[in-house]
């Protein structure tokens, strides 16, 4: 059943109704219309649930929410070319961040062109533009439907001009993210503009800066997504051979990694990008002679205790795996201890249960020396307790954790115990899904 749609007017004229024809206070007469709403099956995530303030002290009739109110004193304030556009722009700003609510029914009344006007603008000023950048990536925060030809040529205009500039570059780059999530018209669009080799030798610029780093390497991630459903099949393969191979991606990444060891932030970031560019056989093999294999390694031992970090590691060393050749790089280096010692030391963590029974998997596949060596380590109790452990988390109980057990079992002789609580938990597991599920 398709979830029920309103608007912001009909949402405001029901709490209007309430404070006037029922005598309501303002928070009692919220309440009711969001408990009224939600009862009949209606999406308010759309909807700014808060009571429109009054404009004026002289027209105490005209309310209208404190976005909008930003929005009409910016337009005024473009309109009259006015000093104040820039403390109107931060106002602005400071009302998109509040929420998706407000950043969607700004858009609705025109917010994007006038900021996009305000950007173009403030092009040969460097603390203007920032100023309307920022209001920019407000904005399309979750709205990539905003972005049009003209955005995307002042867009890729705009990172040409200022890519020396650190801060200026960043924020960019965010809107690039926040333009291309879940939008793969506005990746081919961007890719095809040129996006690419201005995010890579961004990275390089400014390896010394964390911010810019860690922007740069989340918006070539984005362009390496599959993740539109309006479209039958998107270029993301196509996208990471390119970063890959017109453009050095995968030396840049891991340059970029060993810049900055102790910063948990970007390295989580370059281990993810890591791992969604290893996609063919070549690439996993040019990671590990960069020396990626040996920093991911290292890494991993020098971070058990930071669980955000050691999920980005592991999900990197199950990426990098698919070559045969690394499989055996990984087990020798002492990858597969590694990966059970993250496991047990964050058993509590269901996607570090998953990302390492899924790295485990991948280890044992077609590999029974590697079997043995995971098994001897305890990877195959560590699976077993990781099922034990989240019987309610599919992404634990149907692959990674099965599968890994199956690859170390086929070629060990204790596997009688594995087999009599891998069925235990497995019976287990397909009931509760059962129930959730009906």
């Amino acid at each position: 059943m398709a979830t029920r749609r309103i608007t912001q007017e009909t949402f405001d004229a029901v709490v209007r109704e309430n404070t006037q024809e029922f005598d309501m206070e303002d928070s009692e007469a919220l309440k009711e219309a969001i408990e009224q709403f939600e009862s009949q099956g209606v999406d308010l995530s759309y909807i700014v649930k808060a009571v429109p303030k009054v404009c004026s002290e002289e027209n105490t009739e005209d309310q209208t929410h404190e976005v909008l109110q930003a929005l009409e004193s910016l337009k005024a304030a473009v309109a009259s070319s006015s000093a104040s556009v820039l403390e109107d722009l931060r106002v602005f700003t400071q009302q998109c961040s509040l929420g998706f609510a407000q950043r969607y029914l700004a858009a609705q009344k025109e917010a994007y062109p006038t900021i996009l006007a305000c950007c173009q603008r403030a092009a040969g000023e460097k603390e203007a533009l920032s100023v309307a950048l920022a209001a920019l990536s407000a904005l399309t925060d979750g709205q990539p439907d905003l972005l049009d030809v003209e955005g995307r040529e002042f867009l890729i205009g705009a990172l040409t001009v200022h890519q020396t500039d650190a801060a200026l570059s960043c924020v960019c780059f965010r809107i690039v993210r926040h333009f291309c999530l879940k939008h793969e018209n506005n990746r081919q669009g961007l890719v095809k503009a040129g996006v690419l080799p201005l995010l890579t030798a961004s990275i390089t610029r400014h390896i010394k800066h964390p911010e810019v780093v860690r922007e740069a390497c989340v918006a070539l991630r984005v362009m390496t997504f599959d993740d539109d459903v309006r479209v039958p099949f998107g270029l993301s393969h196509e996208h990471v051979k390119m970063i890959a191979l017109e453009h050095n991606g995968l030396k840049v990444i891991v340059e970029a990694a060993k810049a900055h060891p102790g910063n948990t932030a970007v390295l989580g970031e370059l281990c993810a990008t890591l791992s969604r560019l290893a996609v063919r056989n070549e690439f996993c093999q040019d990671i590990v002679d960069l020396g990626g294999l040996t920093f991911m390694i290292t890494l991993l031992a020098d971070s058990l205790d930071r669980q955000e970090l050691v999920k980005q590691v592991l999900s990197a060393l199950k990426a990098i795996a698919g070559n045969d050749d690394v499989k055996d790089s990984i087990v020798n280096g002492g990858g597969a201890e590694l990966i059970v010692m993250a496991m047990n030391r964050h058993m509590a963590s269901a996607q570090v249960c998953e990302q390492g029974c899924a790295a485990l998997c991948v280890l044992a596949l077609r590999k029974p020396n590697n079997c043995k060596v995971i098994m001897e380590c305890g990877g195959a109790l560590a699976a077993l307790q990781a099922m034990k452990t989240h019987p309610a988390e599919v992404g634990v109980q149907v692959k990674p954790s099965v599968r890994c057990l199956a690859c170390i079992s086929r070629s060990n002789f204790n596997f009688f115990y594995i087999y009599m609580n891998l069925f235990q938990l497995v019976a287990k597991a397909t009931f509760l899904v059962f129930i959730k599920f009906n």
